[in-house]
């Protein structure tokens, strides 16, 4: 029994408001400190007035809301569209200074077209652009981002209208660059990477970009920016001045320009018009998807009602001057990680920004350009970092491949020669690997027909042949979706030639749900399959593959002998028993391997090395952990326990799921507990005593089961786990002591 089985999904409208204002104000409160900055530098870097962010931020979050499909999903502008905006200002130039008005058209347009995709039912053809194109066109984004704004932060200027050469120039002038600039930019900067590294929780209640731009305040009056005047530097004059500094109008209400539809007739406006709806439209329905997937309640969003909702926000703010408005899905997951239940946590994050921007408009001119460019930069490093290609490479080369070139041909010629280069090249990849006549290529890809089976005993089959890619999508979506929640499926796969990464993903994102409503799925028909990488999702293509043990895998093999564990090194998916605990439900488990086990009047305990995924996009991490886990059949009280921070104790305690706060332990620990008195039963005074001896930083129950983390939440060194062992014994054993609960 997962916590969600005792719990009723959040009730929707005003009886929903009624139910959890307390979590979705507190989450929008989160949200909109992390909006504020983003909204701002993003509308600046894309060329527009700042208040064109906060104008789509604000619909975003006033006015989409009761129009989309999504409940947790935060909606507003996104880093993503500063490429988009800027290719068009450029293609639109006219020498007439409406530009910026053509812009706004352009956006209305864009937002108009949304409407009617959203209206023909739409949506479903997202799952044709294939993931790792997608991400390769994003992690572009981030590169032409970085190259824009690495000037800014550095007070330098570039001419070229070329993203390489812009690049390249960026690095050249580092010993032109603004020193008074570069400080302010490198306080910033030196923050960003360090604020996640500090375990302390107050710091990290305020978000990591509103200390960027807090801290970059003091500069503004030790440098006087408020002042035209030069600064001898070394020798060096540097121009100094309110030229720096973010600049809103007097009368925040009075519009920022109205969209001029003069340009109509000219192909660069269409051009400019399919590429704002292709890129907003992408990002915002794999947005959606990707928050689906972290929902803990496992709410699904409409994605035709979304894109309406979307396309109809998107008219109003660029009839406002506002940028598109789509889901954001790196303010979606503090949505979610600050425990969001409902859809008005997006509401009250509009209503909080309206607010700020209201009251904090003579603050937020004192904040330099520099802070909101590093923000940026940031920003976009993060979206094309070595730690992306990593993450990319390890679903295999030819998925590398993929994302780098989409990446150059982005780069080289726009955004929507980008994602169509991105998907020829798929093709191309999978023509090769496949080994096939092109005809026959042709046949399997474009003819290749799933098929599903009902059998005798109501369970289902789905066959899958030849080669099954992302053009696959929709017709293998259409027939999981005809599979009833509690039944039986078995995909083969066995007489595939190919099956790509997509469908992989797919498949495994269906497995994941169906099992969270009572179904199962077995995935067969891949033993004579292989790939370049050993990620369950990467892409399969017949042939026959070994692998050997590792080092690590080795070393416990010779613990467990010796100590008579049983032992299991193969890695798999089979992880229904840590899906039901609260620690991952808006985590995705992609797999656990390692694991060493130990059977004693009639309790488990077990260690295993597991990898979930938190965020999703350019919010995606990826970790690999140590975990201990009690199996226990009979009832156990549902509870958190964590290591208590300077934060804990003086925090506002909000509801998590149906958890309240529980004071009969340590001061040292924060515990959630769902029965009071259960929990009393089961904390006898040497369970108190081994808990705290320990130094736990995590451990948590489900009902069923107890879950440990090693510390850090990183693997545990072999040398370790004897120490994790000793633990799990001896909370087994005074388990078992403890009659009314084992």
């Amino acid at each position: 029994m997962s916590i969600l089985d005792s719990n009723k999904t959040p009730k929707t409208g005003f009886a929903g408001l009624a139910q959890n204002w307390q979590s979705d104000l507190i989450a929008a409160f989160s949200v909109s400190l992390v909006a504020l900055p983003l909204s701002l530098g993003i509308a600046i870097a894309a060329g527009l007035p700042p208040m064109s962010g906060i104008i789509s931020a604000v619909i975003g979050g006033v006015i989409a809301t009761f129009l989309r499909g999504s409940h947790v999903a935060i909606n507003g502008p996104s880093a993503g569209l500063i490429a988009v905006i800027l290719a068009s200002a450029v293609a639109m130039e006219d020498g007439t200074g409406n530009t910026m008005n053509y812009i706004f058209a352009a956006i209305v347009v864009s937002g108009a077209i949304q409407v009617l995709l959203g209206f023909l039912r739409l949506g479903r053809f997202a799952d044709l652009f294939h993931s790792t194109v997608v991400h390769g066109l994003l992690a572009a984004i981030g590169i032409i981002i970085f190259a824009k704004q690495m000037h800014v932060a550095l007070g330098t200027e570039s001419s070229s209208p070329e993203i390489i050469e812009t690049l390249i120039q960026g690095f050249q002038k580092i010993p032109e660059a603004n020193p008074f600039v570069v400080v302010i930019s490198l306080v910033g900067l030196i923050l960003l990477i360090f604020q996640s590294k500090i375990n302390y929780k107050l710091f990290h209640f305020i978000p990591a970009p509103v200390w960027v731009l807090a801290l970059s305040i003091p500069f503004v009056y030790l440098f006087d920016f408020m002042h035209d005047h030069e600064v001898s530097f070394f020798g060096r004059m540097y121009e100094l001045g309110p030229h720096l500094l973010i600049s809103l109008p007097d009368d925040l209400l009075k519009p920022i320009g109205t969209p001029n539809f003069s340009i109509l007739e000219r192909g660069a406006f269409w051009t400019s018009v399919m590429s704002i709806t292709l890129i907003s439209s992408i990002d915002s329905l794999a947005g959606s998807k990707a928050v689906d997937k972290m929902d803990p309640y496992r709410r699904k969003t409409n994605l035709d009602k979304d894109l309406m909702g979307m396309g109809i926000s998107t008219m109003l703010s660029g009839l406002a001057g506002g940028l598109p408005v789509i889901t954001v899905i790196v303010r979606s997951t503090v949505n979610l990680n600050n425990h969001a239940k409902t859809k008005w946590s997006n509401f009250f994050t509009g209503i909080f920004l309206l607010i700020f921007i209201l009251l904090l408009s003579p603050l937020i001119q004192k904040v330099p350009l520099a802070a909101l460019a590093i923000l940026l930069v940031y920003t976009g490093f993060k979206m094309a970092s070595p730690k992306v290609f990593a993450l990319v490479h390890s679903q295999g080369i030819e998925q590398l491949i993929i994302f780098s070139g989409t990446i150059l041909i982005t780069l080289y010629t726009n955004l929507l020669l980008g994602l169509v280069g991105g998907l020829l090249l798929t093709l191309i990849i999978h023509y090769l690997l496949a080994q096939m006549s092109i005809s026959d290529f042709y046949k399997s890809t474009f003819k290749g027909e799933p098929s599903l089976i009902l059998h005798k005993d109501q369970s289902f089959e789905m066959r899958l042949k030849g080669v099954v890619n992302f053009l696959s999508s929709l017709k293998i979506s259409a027939l999981l979706k005809e599979i009833p929640s509690v039944s039986s499926l078995k995909v083969n796969m066995t007489d595939s030639r190919l099956v790509d990464f997509s469908i992989m993903e797919l498949l495994y994102d269906f497995k994941r749900q169906h099992r969270g409503t009572g179904g199962k799925v077995e995935l067969v028909g891949l033993e004579n399959h292989i790939s370049s990488s050993p990620d369950k999702l990467a892409m399969q293509f017949r042939i026959e593959r070994h692998k050997s043990s590792t080092v690590r895998q080795l070393s416990l093999m010779e613990m467990g002998i010796e100590h008579g564990w049983d032992i299991d090194l193969k890695a798999d998916d089979q992880v229904a028993d840590l899906e039901q605990f609260y620690f991952f439900f808006n985590k995705r488990i992609l797999k656990r391997w390692n694991r060493i086990s130990s059977l004693k009047d009639g309790v488990l305990w077990e260690m295993c090395d597991i990898s979930f995924l938190e965020g999703a996009m350019e919010a995606e991490e990826k970790f690999k952990s140590t975990v201990g886990l009690i199996h226990c059949a009979r009832n156990l009280p549902k509870f958190t326990i964590e290591k208590k921070e300077f934060f804990d104790r003086y925090a506002i305690k909000h509801r998590d799921i149906d958890y309240v706060i529980y004071n009969e332990f340590s001061a040292d620990y924060l515990v959630k507990v769902e029965d009071k008195e259960g929990m009393k039963n089961f904390l006898t005074e040497e369970i108190k005593a081994l808990l705290e001896k320990s130094g736990l930083h995590h451990l948590e129950c489900d009902g069923t089961g107890i879950l440990v983390f090693s510390e850090g939440f990183n693997l545990a060194q072999v040398g370790e786990y004897s120490e994790l062992v000793q633990f799990l014994e001896k909370m087994r054993d005074l388990m078992r002591k403890n009659s009314e609960v084992v």
